[in-house]
């Protein structure tokens, strides 16, 4: 999904780690494997895949992403301008200068 969870922004934002399972809760992840068995369960995932039409996986994936492409496109578009915007701004200028001006410990 192209919107964000309250928890990984939360998470992004504080530069906060979160676990496997609160990954997963968040929708960043689609499973959670325990470490002791986590190569089988990927080896069964990607045995399974791969005797899936390759074709078949190529234009469904497409499918499925191009709505996503769309979307992130217009996302980065907002964000480039804001991004534009915060460093022409007198906070980034001051936030910058005192950065530059800091006592070296």
């Amino acid at each position: 999904k192209a919107v964000v969870s309250t928890q990984s922004t939360g998470m992004l934002l504080a530069e906060r780690q979160i676990s496997a399972e609160e990954a997963c809760t968040g929708g960043l992840v689609t499973r959670v494997f325990p470490e002791d068995t986590f190569r089988a369960e990927v080896d069964k995932v990607v045995s399974y895949m791969a005797k899936l039409p390759p074709q078949s996986m190529v234009i469904s994936k497409g499918l499925v992403r191009q709505e996503l492409k769309e979307k992130l496109l217009e996302v980065n578009t907002r964000e480039c301008v804001t991004l534009r915007d915060r460093w022409l701004s007198d906070e980034c200028m001051t936030a910058i200068m005192n950065f530059l001006n800091r006592k070296k410990k």
